[in-house]
C-alpha cells in the first residue's frame, strides 16, 4: 500500500509540475468561462480532471468545490453511464462507500437553487443532476459524452472536464444494463480518491506539498474505512 501511495503520489507531482510549465490546459486557453480551480477524480479506470465556471454558476460552483475539498466525492461511484449521452456520479449521500463525518454530512445534505445558463450541454460539459424541483440539486452532476441541446436551459451547466477524454472513451465501452430509464454499468466504476489544485498558484514547491498532503491525507480515509469493515 505504502508503495503504490508513493508511486501515485510520484506521478501526481509530476502532473503538477506539468501543469506548471504548460500553463493551462487546451480547454482552458479556449473556454473563457473557466477559472483556474482544478479538481481530478482518480477512478478505477484512470483520472478525470475539471474546471470550474465561478461566474456562470458561482452558488453551485462554491457547493461543489466544498464537497471536493471536505473529501466528500471519495469512494463514491459513476452509477450511469450512458454512451453519447452522459456519466452521472451518484450523490454523495448513499453513494459512498465510506461513512460521512458531521461536517460532511450536512454539506451534502444542502440544496442549491438552480442557476441555469445559455451555456451550451456539449461533451464535456459537467451539469447538475436534479428532481422535478429545480431548486433540487445537491451534489450528484454528470459530465456530458455528446451534445444534448434538449438540457440547455434546464440543468445547471457549472463547469467542464479539463483533461481524461481518454477515460471517460473507456467508460463508454463498459458493459451496461438498463433499469427504467438509466443506463448503468454492470461494475461499479469507483472514484478512488480526489484532489484539488490552482493552476495559477505561484510556487510549484508549495503546490507539490499541499497535492502531497491531499493525497496522503485521502488515502489514509479510504485506508480507515477498509479497515473498520474488513477487520
Amino acid at each position: 500500500m505504502a508503495g503504490l501511495l508513493r508511486h501515485v503520489a510520484a506521478a501526481l507531482l509530476c502532473l503538477v509540475a506539468l501543469a506548471s510549465l504548460a500553463g493551462a490546459s487546451t480547454y482552458y486557453a479556449s473556454d473563457p468561462n473557466l477559472g483556474s480551480a482544478r479538481v481530478v477524480f482518480q477512478t478505477n479506470h484512470g483520472d478525470i480532471e475539471f474546471g470550474f465556471f465561478p461566474h456562470v454558476a458561482p452558488k453551485t460552483v462554491e457547493h461543489i468545490y466544498k464537497l471536493v475539498r471536505l473529501g466528500c466525492y471519495n469512494t463514491n461511484h459513476f452509477f450511469r453511464v450512458d454512451k453519447g449521452f452522459v456519466a452521472q456520479v451518484a450523490a454523495v449521500v448513499g453513494g459512498r462507500k465510506a461513512p460521512m463525518n458531521e461536517e460532511q454530512e450536512q454539506q451534502a445534505e444542502k440544496s442549491i437553487v438552480g442557476e441555469f445558463s445559455t451555456v451550451k450541454h456539449v461533451r464535456g460539459i459537467l451539469s447538475m443532476g436534479r428532481y422535478s424541483d429545480p431548486d433540487s440539486a445537491s451534489s450528484s452532476f454528470s459530465i456530458l459524452l455528446g451534445d444534448a441541446p434538449h438540457l440547455d436551459g434546464q440543468y445547471a451547466v457549472f463547469g467542464r472536464v479539463t483533461k481524461g477524454d481518454d477515460t471517460l472513451r473507456k467508460l463508454e465501452r463498459l458493459p451496461t444494463h438498463k433499469e427504467g430509464i438509466f443506463v448503468m454499468p454492470l461494475e461499479r466504476i469507483e472514484i478512488l480518491s480526489t484532489y484539488y489544485y490552482d493552476i495559477e498558484v505561484e510556487g510549484c514547491e508549495a503546490e507539490k506539498s499541499i497535492l502531497k498532503r491531499r493525497l496522503s491525507e485521502s488515502a489514509s480515509e479510504v485506508e480507515r474505512w477498509r479497515r473498520k469493515c474488513f477487520v
